[in-house]
């Protein structure tokens, strides 16, 4: 039987390498115990507004941008 555990997890330092940590809970509900052999799967988190709209650079700063602004709202 495969189990499954989906959960998001950060990446920590130790020693000279990088790990992860999983909740005891997770794998007591798959039946899995320290030192057991596992296969992990690694996908990288990333930002959908940013795959979607790009970075976005302005030639002004924004608080000049939040000036303009200000004007236009306020000076009718």
């Amino acid at each position: 039987m495969i189990g499954l555990i989906e959960t998001e997890v950060q990446l920590k330092k130790w020693g000279s390498s990088v790990g992860v940590l999983l909740s005891k809970k997770d794998l007591q509900k798959e039946g899995l115990k320290e030192g057991q052999k596992v296969k992990i799967i690694v996908v990288k988190k990333s930002n959908p507004l940013r795959e979607t709209f790009g970075t976005i650079k302005f030639s002004k700063s924004t608080a000049q941008l939040l000036k303009e602004v200000d004007k236009a709202l306020w000076n009718d």
